[in-house]
């Protein structure tokens, strides 16, 4: 996959009529590269090997939230960076998982070509699935480079996305509190 990048990004040097051979140039096809197999890692990572067997019995249901987690994307339609903060939380089940496990769910499905509302569906469906919740709420904020660098260029706008599921979609008091505890 390396070589087809490397190759790619040489090209698109060229196509904006850059010389490739120029200094500051000549190994960018090989840097572009490898960062985009970086910031694209989430396709190469499973929730198995995410969760690292860090799923623990308990007797607590009480909500669990992770508040503010930073998330670093790519917008799927200009391949432009979208930037912002997840907020997570779950009521469980006899189940909780670690803490930092949270944030790499997160990272995970970000680190895809994504929309963003489609990765606030994927990380509340990914800790329904792992911890048997009785509820799951994602919110997540964030600015999209695709708006601010280019098309529009409104630079102060920010999207908000949330999906409840369970407990948080059926009672109004449970979304309420969850809403309330990330709010800024």
């Amino acid at each position: 996959m390396k070589e087809q990048l490397v190759q790619a990004y040489a090209d698109i040097i060229e196509g904006v009529g850059e010389d490739r051979d120029r200094e500051g140039l000549m190994k960018t096809p090989e840097r572009a590269a490898k960062a985009m197999e970086y910031l694209t890692r989430g396709y190469r990572q499973t929730l198995d090997e995410v969760l690292n067997e860090a799923v623990f019995s308990t007797d607590n249901d009480e909500m669990v939230i992770l508040k503010d987690i930073e998330l670093y994307s790519l917008c799927e339609h200009h391949m432009l960076p979208f930037i912002g903060r997840a907020s997570v939380a779950y009521l469980p089940n006899g189940k909780v998982i670690g803490v930092s496990k949270i944030a790499r769910i997160v990272d995970m499905y970000a680190r895809r070509l994504q929309i963003q509302e489609n990765l606030t569906k994927q990380i509340a469906d990914a800790i329904q699935e792992v911890t048997g919740a009785l509820g799951v709420a994602v919110y997540i904020r964030a600015r999209h480079l695709c708006m601010m660098m280019r098309g529009v260029e409104k630079q102060n706008s920010e999207m908000s996305t949330s999906i409840m599921l369970g407990a948080f979609r059926d009672s109004a008091a449970t979304r309420a509190e969850f809403l309330q505890l990330v709010a800024d």
